[in-house]
């Protein structure tokens, strides 16, 4: 009897012994899976097309090929506050906190940030600048049309006009 109780924990000890071979990964085995076999996406890894003709939730900011758009927003208290917040968090990293390109980011680039206190930024229209910051520059400045809503981007406008040397 004690014999046929000893053959039998063994057997049980040996079988719980190989099941946590495989719950610990000691020997692997893949099962398959659905999502394994799914096409997916890492962030920002080559994003989907906007499809054509479609028109964003909160509407058309501007018209492509139709020249700068202008700047719907007043330039009021509230305005500067919400674009000099924004500012803060999504451009001062590059361009620095005052705008003189020299942010804690933009010196490990190849090209220097703009420095938009300078007259060359200055001297453009509100929709010029706007535009830039809605579609980036090549190779320097990314598009932040996903990133900030077009009120939000026309408040930075409004609030780099605050900037003047």
């Amino acid at each position: 009897m004690i014999k046929r109780l000893v053959i039998l924990l063994s057997v049980a000890v040996l079988g719980l012994g190989i099941l946590m071979l495989f719950t610990y990964d000691i020997i692997k085995f893949d099962w398959v899976s659905f999502m394994e076999i799914q096409p997916s996406y890492k962030a920002m890894e080559d994003p989907l097309p906007v499809p054509p003709n479609s028109i964003p939730v909160e509407g058309a900011a501007y018209v492509p090929g139709m020249g700068a758009p202008v700047n719907p927003v007043t330039s009021d208290k509230i305005s500067l506050a919400r674009g000099e917040q924004l500012f803060r968090i999504n451009c001062a990293q590059c361009h620095g906190p005052t705008g003189m390109g020299d942010g804690v980011i933009g010196t490990f680039f190849q090209f220097k940030p703009a420095n938009l206190t300078a007259s060359a930024v200055q001297n453009k229209s509100d929709g010029a600048i706007f535009l830039v910051i809605s579609t980036g520059v090549p190779g320097r400045m990314p598009p932040l049309n996903e990133n900030l809503m077009v009120r939000d981007r026309w408040d930075i406008v409004n609030y780099l006009r605050t900037l003047k040397k």
